[in-house]
C-alpha cells in the first residue's frame, strides 16, 4: 500500500498536472481570442453594417398641399395614405434584398420603383384637387426618395438623393462585390439569369383596348399613348446598355417592374382623359406588365 499510494499519488498529481495545462491551455486560447476581440469586434460590427441597409425616406406630400376641395378630400386623404404604404413596402423590400444586386441595385431596383409609383400617386392627387379647383403644379418634385446611411453602401455618402445615391453605387445591397452577383450564364428567363442582354420588351398593345376616345380628351391620350411607345424604347435601351449586370431577378427588378410602374401612370392618365367626358374605361392595368422576349 505504501508504494501503491505514491504511484496513485503520482498518477493523480499527473492527471491534475495535465488537467491544469489544458486549463492553461484553454485561457491562453481564450486569452489570444479576447487579445483578438477588438479585430473580430470590428468585423462584426462591420458584419452588421454591410447587413444594415438603412431607411427610405421621402418627402411629405400633404404639406404641400393647397386646399383640398371636400369633394376631392376622400381620394386624396386614400392616395396620401398609398404614399406612406410605398415607403413601407420600400422599407420591406430594402431588408428582405440585403445581399442582393449589383452596383445600381438600391437605385434600379428600390428607389427608382418607388419614385414612378410616387409620381402616379401623386398626380392623382393633383388631377383630384384640380377637378373642382386649382391643380397644383411642382408636385413631382417631390416624388425622389433617398436612402439614409445605416451601411456600408450609404456610409460614403448619407443621404444621397435617389438621383445621385453613391451609397447605392459604391456597391451592392450589402457592399457586396458585383462579381458576386454577375449573371451566370443566359439560359433562364429574366427571373433566372442576370441580364444577359438577349432578347427584346415586349409590351400589349393599349390602343387597341380603348373605347371611343372624346374630341375633348384626344390630344391628352395621344400624347400618352406615345409616351408609352417611348418607355418601351427606353427598357429595351436598358437591356442593352445593362449586359452583364445584376444578380437573378435584375431585368425584372431594375428594368420590367420600373417600366410596368410607368405604365401603369400612364395608362390611368388616358383613363383619366377619357373619363372626364365619357365612361372611363377599367380593365387597362392589366396591359400595363411587359415581358422579356427572347
Amino acid at each position: 500500500m505504501s508504494r501503491a499510494l505514491p504511484k496513485y499519488n503520482k498518477r493523480r498529481v499527473a492527471f491534475i498536472g495535465g488537467a491544469a495545462a489544458v486549463v492553461l491551455s484553454g485561457a491562453v486560447i481564450a486569452g489570444s481570442a479576447l487579445a483578438g476581440t477588438p479585430g473580430r469586434s470590428d468585423g462584426a460590427t462591420n458584419a452588421r453594417t454591410l447587413a444594415s441597409a438603412g431607411t427610405i425616406t421621402c418627402p411629405d406630400v400633404a404639406s404641400r398641399l393647397p386646399a383640398v376641395p371636400a369633394s376631392a378630400q376622400a381620394e386624396v386623404t386614400r392616395n396620401l395614405a398609398l404614399l406612406q404604404t410605398q415607403i413601407q413596402e420600400a422599407n420591406n423590400r430594402l431588408q428582405t434584398t440585403v445581399g442582393q444586386g449589383g452596383p445600381n441595385f438600391v437605385n434600379n431596383a428600390i428607389l427608382g420603383p418607388l419614385k414612378d409609383k410616387r409620381v402616379s400617386t401623386i398626380d392623382r392627387i393633383a388631377i383630384a384637387i384640380g377637378r373642382k379647383g386649382t391643380k397644383p403644379t411642382g408636385l413631382d418634385s417631390l416624388a425622389a426618395c433617398t436612402l439614409n446611411a445605416g451601411g456600408v453602401n450609404s456610409g460614403a455618402g448619407a443621404g444621397a438623393g435617389a438621383g445621385t445615391a453613391p451609397s447605392a453605387s459604391a456597391s451592392g445591397q450589402t457592399g457586396g462585390s458585383a462579381a458576386g452577383n454577375a449573371t451566370s450564364g443566359g439560359a433562364g428567363g429574366a427571373a433566372a439569369s442576370g441580364n444577359t442582354g438577349a432578347g427584346t420588351i415586349t409590351c400589349p398593345d393599349v390602343a387597341s383596348r380603348l373605347p371611343a376616345v372624346p374630341a375633348s380628351a384626344q390630344a391628352e391620350v395621344t400624347r400618352n399613348l406615345a409616351l408609352l411607345q417611348t418607355q418601351i424604347q427606353e427598357a429595351n435601351n436598358r437591356l442593352q446598355t445593362t449586359v452583364g449586370q445584376g444578380g437573378p431577378n435584375f431585368v425584372n427588378n431594375a428594368i420590367l417592374g420600373p417600366l410596368k410602374d410607368k405604365r401603369v401612370s400612364t395608362i390611368d392618365r388616358i383613363a383619366i382623359a377619357i373619363g372626364r367626358k365619357g365612361t372611363r374605361p377599367t380593365g387597362l392595368d392589366s396591359l400595363a406588365a411587359c415581358t422579356l422576349t427572347k
